[in-house]
């Protein structure tokens, strides 16, 4: 079993966010306890698998991401880094559709090396803040929202990007809030440096303390910042120690993520 490891959303190695890939040649998934074991030996954020479709199928391959602890119904970053991996390999080209937990998504070679995919956009509802969740971010927080079932995240306001860069969060509190994890934006200091929004998100819930860049919380910021700006395509720098940049295009009922991926990794599994 081939395992590489890809750093997404970005155009540099030790940047962005990494992701295990691993493609198999066979038309089926190994046993869930297998995939979650090397998930967590793999202990990335998220770790792909994927496995070619028959022809007749609505999608071109079948993918899911596991994290060390768990299985998620959406990953941004591991869909990127399986679209290079199958893009870099000459196993796809153009489009590729993945049949997934949250349907059918495409990912699409741009100029370069970037890859477009197409994610549904999150359903944003407003929500009263826990008591918890501010306790525990140590910030005042302006607004939240509920992200919906797909990200399953909650989605916090604060007032300055200084704000967001300087969170040290309480994390035992955070992992007992239901969801899978807090994203913490707010704008821009200077939109000149080449991004309109920052965000941190944070995700102990499902073993990740900080996840470095993170595709899914983009279709929810993207919906919330394009409202606020009045623009449909934008750009989000994710504050983590590695950074990274995700270009978003708003399309309605669907949110287009743009970004680069770099292969630093390839290895085999030996057991």
């Amino acid at each position: 079993m081939r395992i590489r490891i890809v750093d997404a959303f970005t155009d540099r190695p030790f940047a962005g966010n990494p992701a295990g890939v691993v493609l198999l040649d066979t038309g089926a998934f190994p046993d869930d306890a297998r995939l979650q074991r090397i998930a967590n030996e793999v202990n990335l954020s998220e770790t792909a698998f994927a496995h070619p479709l028959p022809e007749e199928a609505a999608a071109d391959w079948a993918l899911r991401w596991f994290t060390p602890t768990t299985e998620v119904s959406m990953c941004g970053h591991a869909t990127l880094a399986t679209a290079h991996i199958l893009r870099t390999t000459g196993t796809a080209t153009g489009t590729v559709r993945f049949a997934t937990l949250s349907g059918v998504l495409s990912a699409t070679a741009g100029d370069g090396d970037t890859i477009t995919l197409d994610f549904p956009t999150a359903e944003l509802t407003g929500m009263r803040v826990p008591d918890t969740l501010t306790e525990a971010l140590g910030a005042r927080i302006l607004t939240a929202r509920d992200t919906g079932p797909h990200v399953g995240d909650i989605l916090v306001e604060v007032a300055d990007e200084k704000t967001v860069r300087a969170l040290a969060p309480d994390l035992a509190p955070l992992a007992r809030l239901t969801g899978r994890a807090v994203i913490v934006t707010a704008a821009a200091e200077d939109p000149a440096r080449g991004y309109d929004f920052v965000s941190r998100v944070f995700a102990p819930a499902v073993g990740i303390d900080e996840d470095p860049v993170t595709g899914s919380a983009h279709t929810a910021l993207a919906p919330f910042w394009s409202a606020r700006f009045g623009r449909t395509e934008l750009t989000g720098l994710q504050a983590s120690a590695r950074t990274g940049l995700v270009r978003t295009a708003l399309r309605g009922d669907r949110t287009l993520l743009t970004g680069g991926a770099v292969t630093v990794i390839d290895g085999e599994l030996l057991v």
